[in-house]
């Protein structure tokens, strides 16, 4: 079962998590409107979402399909912007197709073929990142840096979706530069981006513990859950049928 949030202590933890954003903005030179949140809303209630929402929040994030879908039925008429941003499974696609604004965690073209085909016409173009697994851990999803090119032009060609950028989530730098796997995933974000255009203007990236670091080199979004709604278990139930979350949302 979802977990339930504090709603004072989400308020005041968005607060303090927008006051954050903005100073890294500041340290690095950047107007704080270039940095969106992206909320991550996984194993957290409905009540939890409409709590972040209250206070302003408008991006929500999750990483297991079904119990999106169980939120998204108990917040109709919400408002909010879903993103999808674990790992996705093929029998997955038709829903996530149908029920997300986003999608963060493309890594190949099978995904993005079925995902383009199953978008329902009614809705605007579902918007993708191309996730990269940057740090070439062999437990993270993505495609490796150097097939990240030519998949975007192949995404860039399909109906029904709207290439936006790059997604990573990279190996905790530990004493090293924290910032030198986010420099590296903005040289390769900029090289495709030459190719591609100004529409491709997305770079998904930092969490709760890195975020300064992401934004220092050129994040616009960062994927943010524990500060916002508060510490998780460390195992999520896979009650649902979903695949294992990536760490460090």
């Amino acid at each position: 079962m979802p977990q339930q949030g504090n709603i004072l202590d989400i308020e005041n933890n968005l607060a303090a998590l927008r006051r954050r954003i903005a100073q890294a903005c500041i340290a690095s030179g950047r107007h704080v409107d270039t940095v969106e949140l992206v909320a991550v809303s996984k194993t957290f209630d409905a009540a939890a979402v409409r709590a972040a929402y209250a206070a302003g929040q408008r991006r929500f994030g999750e990483n297991y399909l079904q119990e999106a879908l169980a939120k998204q039925s108990q917040l109709p008429g919400l408002g909010a912007e879903w993103h999808f941003i674990g790992p996705i499974q093929a029998n997955k696609t038709r829903d996530i197709a149908a029920h997300f604004d986003w999608v963060h965690s493309v890594d190949r073209l099978k995904i993005a073929l079925r995902l383009s085909d199953q978008r329902p016409p009614q809705l605007a173009p579902l918007q993708i990142c191309v996730q990269v697994n940057i740090s070439g851990e062999a437990s993270k999803s993505g495609c490796a840096p150097t097939e990240a090119a030519e998949l975007c032009a192949a995404i860039s060609r399909l109906p029904r979706l709207q290439l936006r950028g790059l997604m990573a989530v990279p190996a905790p730098a530990g004493d090293d530069d924290a910032r030198a796997p986010f420099r590296e995933l903005q040289y390769l974000f900029r090289q495709i981006r030459a190719a591609q255009g100004p529409g491709f203007d997305t770079l998904s990236a930092g969490m709760s513990g890195d975020l300064e670091a992401a934004i220092a080199e050129g994040s616009t979004l960062v994927r943010v859950g524990s500060a916002l709604f508060g510490a998780r278990p460390p195992v999520h139930r896979q009650t649902t049928g979903n695949p294992p979350a990536e760490p460090g949302h």
